[in-house]
């Protein structure tokens, strides 16, 4: 019986590391949010750490730790089912925004368009579309059929071009009073592209 192969503690650090970046834009794109993002990327680590005997040196580190960090994500919502966030400052810019007839495209409206589709088709179209993933890569990561990660992809560049050709947003985008986008969203999911395609 062979022993599979392991990584020293030194070159698992390294290469976990070198992940993080990766593991950010994902749970940025996941939640939409920086503060869980940061805080799921900090699970994610200590997780994979703990379970550094598991790891097989060879295998991809990145899609790994995604799968770890999208386990997370999805426990910590079924956690929360019933619980809600109140943010403040968001509160007040959402209420003090101009009526949707009179708002000009904003660069948010995409990150808005992704967290109104469901969470399967979201981590579907990031991890295909922003991450660079092949469906099967992507398939692997969500633990689901290829087929089943295809049509996820499908319906969810319909979903999200049916919403941001009609400007069908279930909530207002948060706005400064100069009528400038306050958000980072725009900057997020660049940020994303670009990380987890290199």
């Amino acid at each position: 019986m062979t022993e599979t192969p392991r990584l020293s503690a030194a070159d698992f650090k390294h290469q976990l590391s070198e992940a993080i970046p990766h593991l950010r834009a994902f749970g940025r794109s996941l939640s939409g949010n920086l503060d869980v993002a940061d805080d799921l990327v900090q699970d994610t680590l200590l997780k994979a750490w703990r379970a550094r005997d598991r790891f097989v040196a060879g295998t991809s580190m990145k899609a790994w730790t995604f799968v770890i960090l999208r386990n997370t994500y999805f426990s910590n919502m079924r956690r929360k089912k019933f619980t809600a966030d109140y943010d403040e400052i968001v509160a007040e810019r959402v209420l003090s925004a101009p009526a949707p007839q009179q708002d000009p495209l904003h660069l948010a409206d995409l990150q808005r368009a992704l967290m109104e589709i469901s969470e399967d088709q979201r981590e579907a179209v990031i991890l295909v579309g922003a991450g660079g993933y092949s469906y099967e890569e992507a398939a692997e990561i969500a633990g689901c059929a290829t087929g089943t990660m295809k049509s996820r992809v499908s319906r969810a560049r319909k979903a999200l071009e049916g919403i941001l050709s009609d400007g069908s947003f279930a909530q207002e985008s948060a706005v400064t009073d100069d009528g400038k986008d306050s958000s980072t969203a725009w900057d997020n999911i660049i940020d994303a592209v670009t990380e987890l395609s290199s």
